[in-house]
């Protein structure tokens, strides 16, 4: 089913060449049916491609998708133009007093820094906050898994010897939760990040529903708050380690070649996408089974408590 974005939001354009249904405005507003009502917030630099990678997944839905796209107002990002923002972008004021069946937290290339100096941190907090009462259900990825589970359960990140990059297999713990239903028995998942969360230190009502042994717990859920943590990066496009590879190269940070993803190793060698089907599956559960099948009907009414 088709997704609801704006006529001219450079996702469009990119998503219609890919023959994924993206409905106009205009078509949107005549449709006789409750839309989904999904919040993205963005923090990661490149806006349009996170942006892109993230609909794609959310196209594949059981529901016509509504999309509201939120930035930080306490920081303003260098790589993309304030014109582009304030025309596509929302601040939290401009949309806290609205509620949401869904929400999606992105990852943030601020992960060497404790969360309390990240400049945005009491912002990105208010959100989080915000999200138990405002967002029916919200999945959270990469940094913004690790913040969240920090903020939220006080579980600390721990620094790696060196970054993890690449494609990693990963192993299903509930075969039956509704999350991971039509998982493969190994899957596979991009990571690239230079901190972790041990599982030894994971509490209250937190599951692994996914690990691996070289990255560690991988998707982990609180039923009781309807929150999902993605330690990796599922919604990556084929090229973005590359694309991540090639920056750090040219930065002279001598980064490590991305581990099972370049053939032979050979950072010139065209890599292939292993981990697009379990993409589609992870983002379609997530929005069938936790949003779709149990949010409130009359949303603006709703009231989103801990399950007991």
């Amino acid at each position: 089913m088709p997704i609801n974005i704006p006529d001219d939001l450079p996702a469009a354009s990119i998503l219609e060449s890919e023959k994924i249904f993206v409905m106009n405005e205009n078509r949107a507003r005549h449709q006789d049916i409750r839309p989904l009502e999904i919040l993205i917030f963005n923090l990661m630099p490149s806006k349009v491609e996170t942006e892109t990678q993230i609909l794609r997944l959310l196209s594949n839905s059981p529901i016509q998708i509504d999309i509201d796209l939120l930035r930080t107002e306490t920081y303003i990002s260098k790589h993309t133009s304030q014109d582009y923002l304030q025309h596509f972008y929302k601040t939290f004021n401009e949309i806290k007093n609205k509620k949401y069946d869904g929400m999606i937290i992105t990852g943030a290339p601020v992960e060497n820094m404790p969360y309390e100096s990240v400049k945005y941190w009491k912002e990105f907090c208010e959100i989080l906050d915000w999200s138990l009462t405002n967002s029916f259900s919200t999945m959270h990825i990469c940094w913004g898994a690790l913040a969240a589970l920090y903020y939220h359960y006080g579980i600390p990140k721990h620094p790696l010897d060196e970054k993890i990059s690449g494609i990693y297999a990963h192993v299903p713990l509930e075969y039956y939760h509704p999350l991971l239903r039509g998982f493969d028995d190994v899957f596979y998942m991009p990571h690239s990040r230079y901190m972790t969360v041990k599982e030894s230190d994971l509490k209250g009502d937190l599951k692994v529903l996914a690990r691996s042994e070289e990255t560690g717990p991988a998707i982990i859920m609180s039923d009781k708050l309807r929150q999902v943590f993605v330690t990796g990066h599922l919604e990556y496009d084929t090229m973005t380690l590359a694309n991540e590879y090639k920056r750090d190269l040219e930065k002279g940070l001598h980064p490590v070649i991305p581990e099972n993803y370049f053939p032979d190793n050979d950072p010139n060698a065209a890599p292939k996408k292993l981990w697009r089907s379990h993409a589609s599956l992870l983002f379609s559960n997530g929005l069938n089974y936790f949003v779709y099948q149990t949010t409130p009907y009359e949303l603006k009414n709703g009231v989103f408590v801990p399950v007991e």
